[in-house]
C-alpha cells in the first residue's frame, strides 16, 4: 500500500474518494449517498450540522470551469452558433457531470477541513 503522507497521498485519497483520516475507507455508498462514518476508522464525515455547506463553495469552484470547458467544446463542435445558443447546448452536456462534482466537492471539503483541523 502506498504511503498517504504528504500532498501526493492526499491527492490520491481525494481522487479515490477516501476518508481524510485513514485514506482507506470509502466516503460514498452510492452515487450521492455518503457513509455517516468511515467504514475503516469510524471517522464521522459530517462533523457538525451544516458541515457540508462549505462544500458548496468547492462545488462552485469545480462547476464553473467545467461548464466553461463544456461550452468551449460545444463552440468547437458547433462554431456558427451564438453565445446563448452555445450555453443552451452546453447545459445538457454539463448536467450529467453534476453528481461527480457533488461527490468531489464533499471529498475535497472533508480533506481541506481535516488538513486544517485534524483534531476535531
Amino acid at each position: 500500500m502506498a504511503s498517504h503522507s504528504g500532498l501526493f497521498g492526499m491527492i490520491e485519497s481525494v481522487v479515490r474518494q477516501r476518508c481524510p483520516r485513514c485514506h482507506r475507507g470509502r466516503m460514498f455508498l452510492g452515487w450521492v449517498r455518503m457513509y455517516a462514518a468511515c467504514p475503516i476508522c469510524r471517522y464521522v464525515f459530517e462533523r457538525e450540522p451544516g458541515y457540508f455547506v462549505g462544500a458548496m463553495y468547492v462545488s462552485y469552484a469545480l462547476a464553473v470551469p467545467t461548464l466553461v470547458l463544456v461550452a468551449v467544446l460545444a463552440h468547437w463542435l458547433w462554431p456558427g452558433l451564438s453565445g446563448l445558443t452555445i450555453l443552451g447546448a452546453a447545459l445538457p452536456l454539463f448536467l450529467p457531470l453534476t453528481p461527480i462534482i457533488f461527490r468531489y466537492s464533499r471529498v475535497i471539503w472533508a480533506h481541506l477541513d481535516w488538513t486544517i483541523d485534524p483534531g476535531a
